[in-house]
């Protein structure tokens, strides 16, 4: 993960609710340094009022784009538009498309195109045809669980975890097998980044687990084998199927 990566992040107001900016721009943070931050809106509605302090606490820069046909949204265009001369500019080396929109899949096809690494981030209605055209894809409300766990606010519903289903499960055995050497074992570090690129929506926050290891140990399908690393004093992780 390389965290030195400059990001330009571009939030469809229209599409994404205000409650959760923070924890998106701190999940950001995990993966690149957030230099260039715009919201798309029309900010004369009031149903885009509640978003106001939340720019401010969060340097994000609000561009304003009028509604000028009833039913269309302009917010897209402007956004796409941005985006393009943000690329041209070469001023970032990867962008956060923050919407659950999927009209933004051929800009993230796009960007990807030009060498750009694409995050996307966006509820869990996003179409898939966007998720899949990102690099990663990341889902609000898991964001959401996260804060509530660390508040301790309330307990969390349990239909905001996802059951892991014999899908992901052969996708996992799948990817093991892709990367494994002549005993079967597999680097789990190796494993995690080729399942993100067959998968970009694929995270073990989603399953209730906040990394990949403990996860595959719940699964039971796998054996797990920890071994020492010359060049570090935390040891390394490997897998295989069962």
């Amino acid at each position: 993960m390389n965290t030195n990566l400059n990001i330009a992040v571009l939030i469809d107001a229209d599409n994404i609710p205000s409650a959760h900016v923070k924890e998106m721009m701190e999940e950001i943070a995990k993966y690149g340094n957030p230099t260039i931050k715009r919201i798309y809106g029309d900010w004369t509605k009031p149903n885009l009022s509640k978003w106001k302090n939340l720019l401010l606490e969060n340097a994000i820069t609000p561009i304003q784009q009028y509604g000028y046909t009833t039913g269309k949204n302009a917010t897209d265009s402007a956004m796409i538009i941005d985006a393009m001369d943000i690329l041209y500019s070469e001023k970032v080396s990867g962008f956060c498309l923050v919407s659950s929109d999927s009209d933004f899949t051929r800009l993230a096809t796009r960007l990807r195109e030009a060498g750009m690494e694409v995050i996307g981030i966006g509820e869990k209605k996003t179409p898939n045809p966007f998720i899949v055209a990102c690099d990663r894809f990341i889902y609000i409300e898991i964001l959401k669980k996260q804060t509530e766990e660390k508040n301790d606010q309330k307990q969390v519903p349990e239909t905001e975890i996802d059951k892991i289903t014999k899908k992901e499960i052969k996708l996992i055995s799948a990817t093991i097998n892709d990367l494994s050497d002549e005993e079967g074992w597999a680097f789990l570090g190796d494993v995690g980044s080729l399942l993100q690129k067959k998968q970009p929506n694929f995270d073990s926050r989603n399953y209730g687990f906040e990394k990949l290891t403990p996860l595959i140990k719940s699964i039971g399908s796998f054996e797990i084998e920890q071994r020492e690393n010359p060049k570090s004093r935390y040891k390394l992780i490997f897998v295989k199927n069962k």
